[in-house]
C-alpha cells in the first residue's frame, strides 16, 4: 500500500473536489449541463456521479492488476487541473478560493508524483 500513497491521496482529492463542485455549482460551466437551469443541472450533475463512482470503485476493487487504471486516473488528475485553468475566466466559475484550488492542484500533483515514483 505504501507505493499507492500518492495515488490514493489524488483519488481522495478528486472525490473531495467533487463535493466542492456541488458547492460551486460546477454544472454551470460544464459543457452541456450549462444549458440547463440550476434545478436540472444539479440533479443531472449529481446523478451522473453515481455510475462514475460505481465504475471507478468497481475497477479498483476487482481482482487483478490495476496498473493501467491507476495510471489513467493519475493522468486525468493532471489534465483536470488544466481544464480548471482553461475555464478559470468563465463567468459562472465559482472555483475562486484558496481551498478549492488547493484541492484541485493537489489532485494533479499527487497524480504526477504517483507516476514519477513508479517509473
Amino acid at each position: 500500500m505504501d507505493n499507492e500513497l500518492f495515488f490514493y491521496l489524488g483519488l481522495s482529492a478528486i472525490i473531495i473536489h467533487e463535493m466542492d463542485a456541488v458547492r460551486c455549482k460546477e454544472w454551470r460551466i460544464f459543457p452541456g449541463l450549462s444549458l440547463l437551469n440550476d434545478a436540472w443541472g444539479f440533479k443531472l450533475f449529481m446523478l451522473a456521479h453515481v455510475p462514475l463512482f460505481y465504475f471507478l470503485f468497481w475497477g479498483l476493487m476487482r481482482n487483478g492488476d490495476h496498473t493501467q487504471l491507476k495510471f489513467a486516473l493519475d493522468v486525468f488528475f493532471m489534465i483536470h487541473v488544466g481544464l480548471h485553468v482553461l475555464f478559470l475566466q468563465h463567468k459562472k466559475n465559482e472555483f475562486k478560493d484558496l481551498v478549492s484550488w488547493a484541492i484541485i492542484i493537489s489532485a494533479g500533483l499527487f497524480g504526477l508524483l504517483d507516476i514519477l515514483l513508479k517509473m
